[in-house]
This record gives structure tokens, C-alpha cells and sequence, in this order.
């Protein structure tokens, strides 16, 4: 295995007047709020891969960007006695349909919050910075 990790991850957010909300998971082995990730599938782009975490994680699609948001490291559990370094580069997905079933919807709750909550609730500080990042950039066209 090589270390750290490389994995992909996806801010959807919408547009609710003035204000971003962005759309919170919860992990499936601690429940604690993080946003769509995972390994980068064979085959696919670092977005591409973020854009599928999206879907079968938290039900949601749309219009991704390209250009990553930035990136973030946490430390992922392999098991009760194994971390390892994860380098999770993060993409912003204006969300255009929500789906009434998705993949991991039993595994999982979503919640709508705006940027402010989102960054009370997730622990990762690079994460926070990100969220911080998209609402200041604004970015709800094209």
C-alpha cells in the first residue's frame, strides 16, 4: 500500500438566495459529519471519482468543477489499531437533482447547513478551510 492514501472528495452545495448551503454525510464507522470521499477509482479522474462519491454516498448530482477547491490529510482507520495519512483532494459539485434512492442511503444521513455549521460540525481543520474557501469564491455559475 502506498502511503498516504490519495482519495477524492466532493462540497456539494446550492445556492439558497444570497447564501451557500453545502450538503454534510456522515461516516459510516464513526458518524461524524465529513463530506462525500474515497479512493480514486481506476479509470476515472480525480473529479469524475469525487462526482460518483457524490451519488453513492449522499444521493446527489450535478455539475462538478474541475479545477479542485484544494486539498485536506486526515488520519483514516484501517482498522480499531490502524491509521494512516489520507490526502483527499476536494471538488466543489453545484447540485442540480437529488435522487430519491442512492447506494449507501440506509449507511449514511445527509443534512443541508450552511458554510458556518458545516464548520462547526466537521473535525478536520483543512476541511473547514475548504468550506470557508467555497463560500467565499461564490461560485454558483458555470
Amino acid at each position: 500500500m502506498k502511503l498516504p492514501l490519495r482519495q477524492s472528495g466532493v462540497i456539494p452545495f446550492r445556492r439558497t438566495g444570497a447564501d451557500v448551503e453545502v450538503l454534510l454525510v456522515t461516516s459510516r464507522e464513526t458518524g461524524r459529519w465529513v463530506i462525500p470521499k474515497g479512493g480514486i477509482q481506476r479509470g476515472l479522474t480525480a473529479a469524475q471519482s469525487a462526482e460518483h462519491e457524490a451519488l453513492e454516498e449522499a444521493g446527489v448530482k450535478g455539475k462538478i468543477r474541475k479545477k479542485p477547491l484544494g486539498s485536506y490529510t486526515y488520519s483514516k482507520r484501517l482498522s480499531p489499531a490502524i491509521s494512516v495519512p489520507a490526502i483527499v483532494e476536494v471538488f466543489a459539485l453545484q447540485v442540480n437533482k437529488c435522487v430519491k434512492k442512492w447506494p449507501e442511503m440506509s449507511e449514511r444521513e445527509i443534512e443541508w447547513v450552511d458554510v458556518p455549521t458545516a464548520t462547526d460540525l466537521v473535525h478536520e481543520d483543512g476541511l473547514k478551510v475548504l468550506l470557508r474557501r467555497l463560500e467565499r469564491m461564490k461560485i454558483m455559475t458555470g
